[in-house]
């Protein structure tokens, strides 16, 4: 898979969760009051027109509500009171109507009854007379209960997707007809027969550090052909960590990694095809993926006449999908994707094939990120799946017989945030578009009817907590309102405001940037705030919220300090068009800062109390370079800057990361780009942060600039967290000395700071 080759990008699929909402930080008081109405989990009968679900509400309570999607009613499952008078007389002590002592329903079990169970405990229900009765089961089994409910289709990263199901005989040592196993002897490739014949060469190319690996086969299916790839190995680049306190001994210890850097020599895949019958190598020319980052996704035909694999050119300029065929390995380009500055292939790839015939592609080359049908034998498009001015986020499923795609997309509803993600369905020709997703806000889960002709969709933004809808499936029209979540005691803790969305235009006039601004919980028009920018300014994605949150974490903490926090999303980030994402090649030090400073500035009008004279920012990783190069190339707006396990010099950064946006082979670009090489702008307040055991960014990247600084006789701030890793700053400690630093250099009286 395309994503093996870049470490770490777990840690950047939680932060892209955490900050659009989907998976909810740490909150800063101990106890965040309950959101009610909140979630629908449906429970489907067999007839597929009608589910129940259990309402959580305030205090503990509950209540069941059955919901009959294809009359479009929505009622209580049942009569509350009389069921728990009812089984009060049961269970011989006073039962409450919202607090009865079960959580699953069975209607379906018996005619005219209604099974009730919870805890181990289960009550049939007669529903003409309401009489309870002890059942002798301890409970629904779940795996024999007729009611269904569907996983629901919950956020996820666009992930590149496997061409075909993953066999045991695709990759296997032993062929798929079972008559020949694969082996390794010094490097190269011995096939024998399984029943124990005598072993032959097969290759003779292979030797130390370019080898072939029994995990690299890939068998043709009528078993007459073995494509293999012989690797030549990356070098070694090793950092390396103290730990300089660790709990089971007194003396440091040394960690090593292995991690690679921009320009330095990766491995280099070549493939390699064998006839078994001649034992033979049939020879392939590697002109058309001679610089490969990856070789990756080698699929069969299903007649063995062909394989195909996809090549990532090193620079990420070139993304090919080759054919080569088995009798004389001549190579052919199915798909040839060019680009001036970089293909985004860790966010925005995908590729399915369609049996031998077709394939849907992902592409920015129009502009913006689409879906296109490509005809696999001649490689011409056959159409764009999805034209139009709005981005394709996602794909959700794929049903080939009906030749139709599920899928996400920002941008599609006009006059609202093109961050918005709303579920979309069309045909392969392209036909048949349809927004099955309506509210002014973000839908990132969906719950599909077993059948697929109901939707129970939830949306949400920053100011409005979670909906759901009931929506045909088929047209997406609604059919009626669900739930709408009560936080009103979370909004009273925060003060009785939200998180206010603000839009301004960007650098260009034209644009429009989309943020929010965070403020005290005791906010006071009348006065005047410092402001503080959260950033982190990533090309890989955008990352203001867009979802309901629950809490803010260290945003509101320093909001609540004192200070109006605000973050938004400027160019050179993802999410919108090629042409708003291309301002970071090579050129990450721009960050989106005249977006970002026009931005703040146009909300200071409408928030007069947004003093523009007192402005700090605070970042971590990627956010950490950014809040650096604000107070190097900006700070006659930024004064104040935290910066936090910062990949300050893209050269001592992770490989696949920075040569992705800022290009190979490394040029000049990067040391203009370079916190440590332009240390000697700094003007304004600077603490650096970072965890001694750092092993996403190297943390030599922050100590070179504290030597860069030190050689410029700059003051600064330092704190190095002990035994931390990535993220330090949000350690108690870490995150303490974060908030203190702003307030200290951007609150001007006492009286504000003890806040």
């Amino acid at each position: 898979m395309l994503h093996q080759t870049r470490p770490h990008l777990w840690i950047l699929s939680v932060i892209l969760l955490m900050a659009r909402g989907l998976i909810q930080t740490a909150p800063v008081f101990a106890a965040v009051p309950a959101m009610y109405r909140d979630r629908v989990e449906p429970h489907w009968f067999q007839n597929n027109t009608r589910f129940w679900y259990r309402n959580l509400l305030a205090g503990g309570a509950s209540e069941f509500i059955l919901v009959g999607a294809e009359r479009a009613t929505r009622e209580f499952a049942f009569d509350h009171q009389r069921v728990a008078t009812a089984l009060s007389r049961v269970i011989g002590r006073n039962v409450s109507a919202d607090h009865l002592p079960f959580d699953n329903l069975d209607f379906e079990a018996n005619a005219g009854e209604l099974t009730l169970s919870g805890s181990g405990k289960s009550w049939r229900l007669t529903l003409a007379t309401y009489e309870i009765v002890t059942s002798s089961q301890t409970g629904v089994d779940p795996k024999k209960t007729v009611t269904t409910q569907p996983a629901p289709i919950r956020p996820a990263r666009n992930k590149p997707r496997r061409a075909y199901p993953e066999n045991d005989a695709v990759r296997s040592q032993k062929s798929p007809d079972g008559k020949w196993v694969v082996m390794i002897a010094n490097d190269n490739l011995i096939l024998r027969p399984t029943d124990a014949g005598k072993g032959l060469p097969l290759s003779e190319d292979g030797k130390r550090g370019d080898a072939y690996s029994l995990d690299q086969l890939w068998w043709s299916p009528d078993s007459q052909y073995l494509m293999a790839l012989r690797e030549e190995a990356a070098q070694e680049h090793k950092i390396y960590t103290v730990e300089s306190s660790p709990k089971d001994q007194l003396q440091p210890k040394l960690r090593t990694l292995n991690y690679l850097k921009p320009g330095d020599k990766i491995a280099h895949p070549r493939p390699r095809l064998f006839h078994l019958a001649s034992h033979k190598p049939i020879p392939i020319n590697d002109e058309q993926f001679a610089n490969p980052w990856s070789i990756e996704e080698i699929r069969w035909a299903a007649d063995s006449t062909h394989f195909t694999f996809v090549y990532n050119q090193r620079g990420h300029q070139v993304l090919r999908i080759l054919n080569v065929n088995a009798t004389d390995g001549i190579v052919k380009t199915i798909v040839d994707e060019n680009s001036k500055t970089f293909i985004d292939y860790s966010g925005k790839y995908y590729c399915n094939w369609i049996n031998d015939s077709e394939l849907i592609w992902m592409s920015e080359r129009d502009g913006w990120n689409h879906l296109y049908l490509i005809d696999a034998e001649s490689g011409k498009i056959k159409n764009i799946i999805t034209p139009g001015e709005f981005v394709v986020q996602s794909i959700l499923k794929v049903n080939e017989q009906r030749r139709q795609i599920w899928f996400r997309a920002g941008g599609v509803r006009p006059g609202q945030d093109p961050y918005y993600t709303h579920l979309c369905r069309v045909n392969f020709d392209g036909s048949g578009f349809t927004i099955l997703t309506e509210g002014d806000g973000t839908h990132v889960n969906y719950q599909w009817s077993p059948d697929e002709r109901f939707l129970i969709d939830a949306w949400s933004r920053v100011d409005r907590p979670p909906v759901h809808e009931l929506r045909n499936a088929l047209t997406g029209s609604l059919i009626f309102k669900l739930e709408e979540a009560d936080a009103s005691e979370i909004l009273s803790r925060r003060g009785g405001r939200w998180p206010e969305r603000f839009i301004s235009k960007g650098r260009d006039g034209s644009t429009d940037i989309h943020g929010i601004l965070i403020f005290p919980r005791d906010y006071d028009p009348a006065k005047k705030y410092p402001v503080v920018e959260n950033i982190y300014a990533g090309p890989q994605d955008f990352f203001t919220p867009k979802g309901f949150r629950t809490n803010y974490g260290h945003q509101q903490q320093i909001a609540d300090r004192g200070m109006i926090v605000v973050q938004c999303d400027g160019m050179g980030t993802s999410g919108r068009s090629k042409a708003f994402h291309d301002v970071c090649w090579k050129n990450l030090k721009d960050a989106g800062f005249p977006d970002r400073i026009a931005w703040i500035k146009a909300a200071s009008v409408t928030h007069p109390a947004m003093d523009l004279g007192r402005v700090g920012i605070y970042g971590g990783s990627a956010g950490a370079q950014n809040a650096m190069a604000a107070v190097l190339w900006h700070n006659d707006f930024y004064k104040v800057a935290v910066a936090d396990c910062g990949c300050h010099d893209n050269r001592m950064d992770k490989i696949w990361w920075n040569e992705q946006w800022m290009g190979w082979p490394v040029g000049p670009e990067y040391a203009a780009n370079s916190n440590v090489a332009n240390a000697n702008l700094l003007q304004g307040k600077l603490l650096l942060i970072f965890g001694e055991l750092d092993d996403n960014v190297d943390p030599s990247s922050t100590l070179q600039v504290v030597n860069a600084l030190e050689k410029a006789d700059k003051d600064f701030d330092l704190v190095v967290i002990t035994g931390a890793h990535h993220g330090a700053s949000e350690t108690p400690y870490g995150s303490r000395r974060r908030l203190e630093f702003l307030a200290d250099h951007l609150l001007d009286t006492a009286g504000q700071k003890a806040r």
